[in-house]
């Protein structure tokens, strides 16, 4: 049980991985992480995630909200910057289990198409014959 001294902890903690559940959030984060300083301006995030600009600063000012990010004015141009260096190490940690975890899948769907009938039931990346049912599509490229 939780006790009442612990509830908010746990509350912010909870609301930070909220900030982070957005493609579009982790995006802008790793482009941050990756960046000089962990800086850029909005336009260059604009030009690196594709998003309209009403959408991308909706996605800031959520990751502003919860305390990932801060921005400063200079003149007519915000630059966005991680709130704390260690963000980039959270996203570090992410990318890492992720990996392990699609490992684990990739290597328990080896064992499976190993089993006597496996390769009927499961074909990845190819077209299946009727006899063995829809083949399952491979997902398409894309960063972790």
């Amino acid at each position: 049980m939780i006790s009442t001294a612990q509830s908010p902890l746990y509350e912010i903690k909870a609301n930070l991985f909220k900030a982070l559940a957005h493609p579009a959030r982790i995006r802008v984060l790793e482009l941050l992480a990756a960046a000089p300083e962990n800086s850029a301006p909005v336009s260059y995030l604009l030009a690196e995630t594709g998003l309209e600009a009403s959408h991308l600063s909706q996605h800031l000012a959520t990751l502003r909200r919860h305390g990932v990010v801060t921005s400063v004015r200079t003149a007519n141009a915000v630059t966005y910057r991680l709130a704390h260096p260690m963000i980039s190490g959270l996203l570090s940690i992410a990318r890492t289990f992720l990996l392990d975890s699609l490992a684990g899948s990739n290597e328990q769907l080896r064992l499976a198409q190993e089993l006597p009938g496996g390769h009927l039931a499961v074909r990845v990346g190819g077209a299946a014959s009727p006899a063995e049912g829809p083949a399952t599509s491979p997902t398409k490229g894309s960063a972790i």
